[in-house]
């Protein structure tokens, strides 16, 4: 899942500065990815330290198993 074709497209409305206005939390992730990959995840296994606030590409670790971290690239952009 750590190639640069499985990017999360999410869409957020964001200031001038490129500052969203709210966050976006593991649970809107996860929804995310099963929409567009028909991939669930229980959001606990994305270990967001604290959600989204600005536009813009993150790499986000994903616990799959006790000894497996994976990432993904979340791109957040404007509505």
């Amino acid at each position: 899942m750590e190639d640069d074709k499985t990017v999360v497209e999410l869409k957020a409305k964001s200031g001038t500065d490129g500052r969203l206005f709210g966050s976006i939390p593991s649970k809107q992730i996860a929804s995310a990815l099963d929409k567009q990959y028909g991939i669930k995840l229980d959001k606990r296994k994305i270990e967001l330290a604290e959600p989204i606030k600005v536009a813009g590409y993150t790499n986000v670790p994903v616990k799959l198993h006790a000894e497996v971290t994976a990432r993904i690239r979340v791109h957040v952009s404007e509505k």
